[in-house]
């Protein structure tokens, strides 16, 4: 399913998508240069300051997903390298962490994607029992287990998982239709349009 979804990218979605669907840039990639990964949400919620559903879930989501987590805040790492290393070894396609990791030359040495907010030392405690793969809230969008995650350097979207494939033909086909385009046709069309919206535009002091 991924691979699909992984041939387009975020901006591609963005197209035919609204802005709702896409997290908050503060969430970027680890990784220079990022690894583009699609795949079906695994989500994970946590509560401040502990980190035991994460340490859970990477023996619980399938082959091909996306951890998705909502760390809640910044103030411990809510995963390390062994923890990626794992995911990576089960097949998991990288992490999205509404949060901090830490750890990361060893991230970046085994070239697992994570898509975080940064990177501090300290871990959180292993205490806290929640359910997993439940609605969460990571980067200010409501992620749904299953709903198709595509992150690169662009950013990351979330794909409702019952639109999914409309969403993606829909991208593809305007993808394709610009890709055939000149730069001199796609500037005249833009132009002609500017000059449309222009006409219809509200005047600002």
């Amino acid at each position: 399913m991924g691979k699909v979804f992984e041939s387009l990218s975020p901006t591609d979605y963005a197209n035919v998508l609204p802005r709702t669907q896409f997290i908050n840039f503060s969430i970027h990639s680890l990784l220079q240069p990022p690894n583009r990964i699609a795949g079906p949400a695994f989500t994970v919620q946590l509560i401040a300051g502990d980190h035991l559903m994460m340490h859970a879930a990477i023996y619980e989501a399938p082959k091909g997903s996306i951890i998705v987590v909502d760390g809640v805040d910044t103030d411990f790492a809510v995963a390390g390298g062994n923890v990626c290393a794992v995911a990576q070894k089960r097949g998991i396609k990288g992490f999205v962490v509404d949060g901090v990791v830490r750890d990361v030359e060893e991230i970046k040495e085994n070239a697992f994607p994570v898509f975080a907010k940064g990177v501090f030392p300290v871990p959180g405690s292993k205490k806290a029992k929640l359910p997993l793969n439940q609605p969460i809230v990571c980067g200010g969008v409501t992620v749904n287990p299953g709903d198709i995650i595509v992150a690169d350097s662009e950013g990351i979207a979330v794909i409702p998982q019952y639109t999914a494939s409309e969403v993606y033909e829909k991208a593809k086909k305007k993808a394709g239709a610009e890709q055939k385009m000149s730069l001199e046709e796609w500037q005249a069309n833009h132009e002609r349009r500017i000059k449309e919206a222009l006409l219809h535009a509200t005047p600002q002091a």
